[in-house]
């Protein structure tokens, strides 16, 4: 597996895993190339974006964001927020925690004290993947489990 920031050109791949995961009934927000590129390459909030891919194909994402005021995941500024993305096919396979291994690093760079993922409660693998990576819950709200991952220097 290979692990790169990611870049313009990557929006038309992402587009494509957002639309196999909402295949799948496993995504719920936009799966255009034009969302991929303005909400996870090219966003004013982000601190980074890693891909995953193998034999050039791009089977993953995870994209951190600083929170800002008004933003709409209702996160307190200033927070990391982390959206985790990975291609049906290819899960189980370690691909979130290569991908998280880099966006820890770039939290750190970045001075956050603690990140926050939101999951939807019919998502057991998200749930269990951000569980195994160290975040715990502290609220449910409309159907959202909120977690938290605190990061040290």
């Amino acid at each position: 597996m290979h692990y790169r920031l990611a870049q313009p050109d990557d929006a038309q791949a992402m587009s494509n895993v957002f639309t196999r995961l909402e295949a799948v009934g496993k995504r719920r927000l936009p799966s255009t190339i034009a969302y991929a590129r303005e909400t996870y390459i090219d966003h004013f909030a982000n601190i980074s974006c890693w891909v995953a891919e193998e034999d050039a194909k791009l089977v993953g994402l995870q994209v951190l964001k600083r929170a800002w005021p008004g933003n709409p995941y209702d996160i307190e500024p200033g927070i990391g927020v982390i959206g985790t993305h990975i291609d049906p096919d290819f899960g189980r396979r370690g691909i979130g925690r290569g991908l998280f291994a880099h966006t820890l690093h770039a939290a750190q760079a970045a001075g956050l004290a603690e990140i926050e993922a939101r999951i939807t409660e019919d998502n057991a693998e998200g749930l269990g993947y951000y569980e195994a990576i160290g975040f715990r819950t502290y609220d449910v709200i409309e159907g959202r489990v909120r977690k938290k991952f605190p990061v040290s220097p």
